[in-house]
């Protein structure tokens, strides 16, 4: 699958979800597998670095994160 979840942790760090290809939809695994009341964005996975030297330090806004809330 060339998508992936990503969403802020409670802590500040990012979470980056990678699909696994079932039945489900990308959308449906993002409000299944995304913590209860966190907002995410599905990006293509070509929008993450591949680099993961920093990946501590990686940030996004939280208006960034328009596509869901996970349940």
């Amino acid at each position: 699958m060339d998508k992936r979840i990503i969403f802020k942790n409670t802590d500040g760090s990012i979470g980056i979800i990678v699909p696994a290809n079932c039945s489900l939809s990308v959308e449906e695994i993002a409000r299944k597998d995304v913590p209860k009341g966190l907002s995410y964005k599905i990006v293509n996975v070509s929008e993450i670095s591949s680099d993961r030297t920093f990946r501590n330090a990686w940030t996004i806004d939280d208006s960034e994160l328009t596509d869901g809330v996970g349940d």
